[in-house]
C-alpha cells in the first residue's frame, strides 16, 4: 500500500468491481485505450492486477481518494506484457475516472508509484507508454519527471494497421543513482 497526501494505492477489493466497471465503461476513459470495456473485462482487469500484485509485490493498484474513500481508478507499476515491443520493462500506468481528471491526482499517485518502484524494485528504468495523441497522459508523464524517448516509439501490436491509436510514444524515468 502507498499513501500520498490525497490517495491510497492498494490492491483491489470486491467492493471496487462496480465503480471500476463504471470507470472502464466510460467512453472518455476508453478513448485512449481502444474503447470502453464491459463488466466482465473490467473484472478480469482487477483479477489480473491483483494476481500481479500477489506474484510480484507491485502492480496497477486501486486508487482510492482519501477525502471520501471513493475508488477513482488505478495507478501503479508492473512488469510490461511480454508481447509489447518495449518489454521486458517495468511500466508505470494509470486510468482515472473523468471527474477525477485535472486535479493533479494522477500525477500525485504516479509520482508516488514511481518513487516506490525505484526504492523497492531492481529497476534502473521505469517506462510509460501511450498513444501519440494522448496529450493528458503525456503531460502526466512529463510532470512526474519522465522524459520522452522518440527513438523508442512503436506500433502497438494489439491494434490493427491504420488504427488511430496504433502509434505509441514512450517516456522513461531513470533511477537517481545513475
Amino acid at each position: 500500500m502507498i499513501e500520498t497526501a490525497r490517495l491510497v494505492l492498494r490492491p483491489f477489493t470486491d467492493a471496487d468491481r462496480e465503480p471500476f466497471a463504471a470507470i472502464n465503461g466510460d467512453p472518455r476513459v476508453g478513448e485512449w485505450l481502444g474503447g470502453p470495456i464491459d463488466r466482465a473485462a473490467s473484472d478480469a482487469a482487477i483479477a489480473d492486477s491483483n494476481a500481479h500484485v500477489a506474484a510480484h509485490g507491485h502492480g496497477f493498484w486501486a486508487a482510492e481518494r482519501k477525502a471520501d474513500g471513493r475508488l477513482i481508478g488505478m495507478i501503479g507499476v508492473r512488469r510490461m506484457a511480454p508481447e509489447l515491443p518495449p518489454a521486458p520493462a517495468v511500466e508505470a500506468g494509470w486510468r482515472l475516472a473523468p471527474d477525477a481528471w485535472g486535479q493533479g491526482l494522477c500525477a500525485e499517485g504516479a509520482a508516488a508509484a514511481l518513487a516506490w518502484a525505484f526504492a523497492h524494485l531492481d529497476a534502473r528504468e521505469i517506462i510509460a507508454i501511450t498513444a501519440v495523441g494522448n496529450l493528458r497522459s503525456r503531460a502526466v508523464m512529463r510532470r512526474i519527471g519522465m522524459v520522452e524517448q522518440p527513438w523508442r516509439e512503436f506500433d502497438h501490436p494489439a491494434l490493427a494497421v491504420g488504427h488511430p491509436l496504433r502509434r505509441h510514444v514512450l517516456y522513461a524515468a531513470h533511477h537517481h543513482s545513475e
